[in-house]
């Protein structure tokens, strides 16, 4: 009210927010909350509340990380725009009670509607979809007990205009897939058990009465992402079973994504055979078993590709160059490439060579030239030696794809050759990587002014140029090509890791200060970088990049002590935009001090900490929660006893869940046999995108799913 009458002297002599022109003012609603725009924003003064409800702003509405948003706010939201809502996405509103979906019916003019982590019940899906004639775009969740003969005759009618559907699935089932006769875009997530929690087997197959057979005539693009388990590979086969019979000829993309082995069968064959006599795909992602020691690239034929993931697979540099990339065509149209795990991609071939030996740098100057346009790249999970040649280093061949967005390498391909050849071993590099007896060594204190530490850099090293040069990039990982997280996804967790590459001994401080050159980072990755002695560059990071809001580390430096804790306490203090931090270290400590620098991350929503042998300070959490009022996931796998750790989550949901519907705390000793049920009740959001590690770099084709 005070901005609307100006009658304040400071206003006066100021700039009055409500003489800026409509068109800005509409740019500076448009990243406030949809709920809050129109609960409360457009309360405010007859100009706002004009603005509020334009249709730029309502059009779209997206509550998927909204996290104050609760039943009431959505219900009255429906009620004040509901028909002017044309696009709709609650995907991961896992703590919105069920009943919470009937007012959505409202909406009776939407097109695209995201429901994935909600609970809908076959029978409330029905009587939604009965409403909303309008609907194209559709993505729902499969749960136990849902069933395809509940649904409305209304309903099917709706599902019939459906041309987009994304659908996860947590028991074996074709969901409303066959219901769906105008699919052009398919998109399915396996997340099925192969047990039950009383610990039965579970089978594959089909439920009785989903026999309907689904309808891809007109499918265009289809996806499949497995979870780790046989029964998600039964299932998406009976899927693939209805496409080896006919290929759909406008089929452009096919991904399918699948952990471990998943064996090619006959009708696997007969789909890949006829995809390569009758279609030209514009993005492929293909299980390895499926592409290793068979000729099948060789057959696809591709039109204007944009996306390609040969991750895990065998594929040799001179199978990318000649068979993908066409022996160097230029490939601009490329702007995603996913080659995770493929050892073997930089040289020429695989047959009598080792995993660690030199890379072709001919080969990835031909990837650098050909695909110009790449602004996703994924190289981790691999030995990517560079030669001591020079100007042919890896660091310098990539520095010139200036397009990159997203990045994510091995550690040891960070490596300056000469520097490693010719520096003698350093302390860190003599201290063994093991558990057992810690071993004294003298540590400098690092430098707290940032000029002071830029003069220690190796400023001519490749990696110092590589970051340099690109400028604007929004995220990087970089990953020790060993590394393995404590926490798998179906099993109990890791209890030994292996030792880190050879070539990635000397990487440490200095490396992860050149990182502070990438102004506008948002997220960062580093795991098993062995030289960590102080975490000083963490610091510079915290300093330089502002922009910063996803944060993992993993296994730094000693693996008996936390050596960079002073660091990465000072680097908090710093992070006023951080959002997600994910810290995985044996021995951590989450004490008082940690705690109150983490306090300093105003913008902070979800924490997760894995740490063998770590301990927690039960008072240190509880402030902790009570500061940081956004904080809504706090996951925490350390070393404490199972009574420690359920009183401490009792304590903070009994404290903070009135007031933040959204909380999720899971609090529970690491090595625990029962820590594969408990992380089956988290939420699928913070499960994907914080809990488990994972390279995210290229992981799917950009703009897969709105």
């Amino acid at each position: 009210q005070e901005i609307v009458s100006g009658e304040s002297e400071e206003e006066s002599n100021g700039v009055n927010l409500m003489e800026f022109s409509d068109e800005i003012l509409l740019h500076i609603l448009s990243y406030v909350p949809c709920t809050d725009l129109v609960l409360n924003v457009r309360r405010t003064c007859r100009k706002l509340a004009t603005l509020c409800l334009d249709k730029s702003l309502t059009h779209t509405v997206l509550l998927q990380k909204d996290y104050k948003v609760n039943k009431d706010k959505v219900k009255q939201l429906m009620r004040d725009i509901g028909k002017e809502i044309y696009q709709l996405n609650m995907a991961g509103c896992y703590w919105l009670p069920s009943s919470t979906i009937d007012h959505v019916t409202r909406c009776k003019n939407l097109v695209k509607l995201n429901l994935s982590g909600c609970h809908v019940t076959s029978l409330r899906l029905s009587k939604m979809l009965s409403t909303l004639q309008h609907l194209r775009s559709l993505a729902i969740d499969v749960n136990p007990g849902f069933d395809a003969s509940q649904l409305s005759s209304e309903c099917k009618a709706t599902l019939s205009r459906v041309s987009e559907l994304k659908q996860t699935l947590y028991t074996p089932s074709y969901g409303v897939v066959p219901c769906c006769t105008s699919l052009e875009k398919l998109l399915l997530y396996f997340e099925i058990l192969d047990r039950s929690r009383e610990g039965f087997m579970l089978s594959g197959q089909l439920m009785v009465g989903e026999s309907n057979v689904p309808h891809y005539q007109n499918l265009r693009v289809f996806y499949a992402r497995l979870a780790p388990g046989y029964v998600n590979q039964e299932v998406v086969r009976l899927y693939l079973a209805v496409l080896s019979d006919r290929t759909p000829e406008n089929l452009h993309a096919f991904l399918i994504s699948a952990p471990g082995s998943f064996a090619e069968t006959g009708a696997t064959k007969n789909l890949l055979d006829s995809m390569a006599r009758n279609v030209r795909l514009d993005a492929l992602q293909l299980p390895k078993a499926w592409i290793n020691g068979s000729g099948l690239l060789q057959h696809l034929k591709f039109n204007n590709p944009f996306y390609f993931s040969f991750s895990r697979c065998t594929l040799s540099g001179g199978h990318l160059i000649q068979r993908v990339i066409n022996g160097g065509k230029e490939l601009k149209s490329l702007t995603s490439l996913n080659l995770s795990g493929c050892v073997h991609c930089l040289a020429p071939e695989s047959l009598f060579r080792k995993a660690e030996d030199d890379i072709d740098s001919s080969i990835l100057e031909n990837l650098v030239v050909s695909c110009c346009n790449l602004r996703h790249l994924n190289l981790s999970a691999a030995h990517h030696h560079s030669s001591e040649s020079i100007g042919n280093h890896l660091c310098q061949l990539l520095s010139r794809l200036k397009h990159l967005l997203s990045l994510a390498l091995p550690v040891c391909s960070i490596t300056d050759v000469a520097a490693n050849v010719e520096k003698p071993p350093t302390a860190s590099n003599l201290v063994p990587q093991t558990f057992g007896r810690k071993v004294r060594i003298g540590i400098q204190t690092y430098p707290r002014n940032l000029a002071d530490q830029a003069n220690q850099k190796i400023e001519s090293s490749v990696f110092w140029a590589l970051m340099g040069s690109l400028r604007f990039l929004e995220t990087l990982e970089i990953i020790g090509s060993s590394f393995s997280s404590a926490m798998p996804r179906n099993e109990p967790a890791i209890r030994n890791s292996l030792p880190p590459c050879v070539r990635a001994q000397s990487v440490g401080d200095s490396e992860v200060a050149a990182i502070s050159q990438l102004t506008y980072l948002q997220s960062l990755t580093l795991a098993q970088l062995p030289n960590i002695l102080t975490g000083s560059g963490l610091i510079n990071i915290g300093l330089q990049c502002q922009h910063l809001r996803t944060l993992s580390l993993a296994n730094l430096g000693m693996m008996g002590k936390v050596v960079y804790m002073s660091a990465l306490m000072d680097m908090l203090k710093h992070c006023k935009c951080l959002r997600d931090l994910r810290l995985e270290q044996p021995y951590f400590c989450a004490g008082a001090q940690f705690f109150q620098a983490l306090s300093h991350c105003s913008s902070l929503q979800r924490l997760c900490i894995v740490s063998r042998s770590g301990t927690l300070q039960s008072d240190a959490v509880m402030s902790f929660m009570a500061n940081c009022l956004e904080v809504i996931m706090c996951h925490m796998f350390m070393g404490e006893s199972l009574t420690v750790c359920k009183n401490l989550q009792q304590s903070i949901v009994r404290s903070f869940q009135a007031d933040r519907p959204a909380l999720n705390v899971v609090i529970f000793p690491l090595l625990h046999e029962d820590l594969t049920e408990v992380i089956r009740d988290v939420p699928m959001r913070h499960l994907d995108e914080i809990t488990l590690f994972k390279s995210r770099v290229a992981e799917e084709p950009p703009n897969l799913w709105w």
